[in-house]
């Protein structure tokens, strides 16, 4: 069985270090190989690792996990097309990552780490999705985040939606808001994470990749993978 980790991408070196160092750890713990591949900006394409698995005279099955925080374009419509372009002809394809209560306990975990107090205003900033059941699912981690601390969760963006980080940050200095705290709802160092850091927040949590909790999650989707699904058969008279 193959097993392939698939990712954004992105251009900043760190960034792309983080999503193999994330794929090494997720390999020890299943100890096995991971492999990693990227939808956009880089390279390998799953479709491109698939296709040279797709082409071994010993193909296995494959298992791809997205690497993705909510149900975008990128897991519903980019990765099941590539994968049709590879000519592999047995791939199993996991559910995002998120949202789950993994993630919501990382964010929250995250949140503590930077030194976050009651009191503090909190943005959830994600890249951001003109794709409205990826934004459901974004206003759904921000929902569960503002459970877990109780206290409000506001969401913004690094890319495409609105508010801005920066507009979302500005306004909570309109709020007076003693300190704001942007808890970061990115997997990896890249220009987004930079945007958060740019911001003007007070605290900027670490993408999440850097989390182990992530290698965990991530292990797990695999493990469920390599499960054969049970068929219960019955017969009729």
């Amino acid at each position: 069985m193959s097993l392939l980790l698939t990712a954004h991408g992105t251009r900043r070196p760190s960034g792309v270090a983080m999503v193999a160092d994330l794929a090494t750890r997720v390999s020890g713990l299943l100890d096995r190989t991971v492999q990693v591949a990227f939808v956009d900006v880089l390279g390998p394409t799953p479709s491109e690792v698939l296709s040279c698995l797709s082409a071994r005279d010993d193909c296995d099955p494959a298992i791809v996990v997205p690497a993705f925080l909510s149900r975008g374009y990128h897991v519903r419509a980019d990765l099941p097309a590539q994968i049709a372009a590879s000519g592999h002809r047995d791939v199993r394809v996991t559910a995002a990552l998120g949202p789950s209560p993994e993630i919501t306990r990382i964010l929250g975990q995250n949140l503590a780490a930077s030194g976050w107090r009651p009191g503090d205003s909190v943005l959830l900033a994600a890249a951001g999705t003109s794709d409205m059941l990826a934004r459901s699912d974004l206003h759904g981690a921000a929902a569960s985040l503002s459970t877990l601390i109780g206290s409000r969760v506001d969401l913004c963006f690094a890319a495409t939606g609105s508010p801005t980080v920066s507009e979302a940050v500005a306004a909570a200095r309109v709020r007076r808001a003693r300190r704001v705290v942007i808890v970061s709802y990115l997997l990896a160092d890249g220009l987004f994470q930079q945007r958060l850091y740019d911001s003007g927040a007070d605290l900027v949590t670490s993408p999440l990749g850097t989390d182990p909790g992530m290698a965990r999650l991530i292990a797990n989707r695999f493990r469920s993978a390599l499960i054969p699904p049970v068929v219960l058969y019955s017969r009729t008279a």
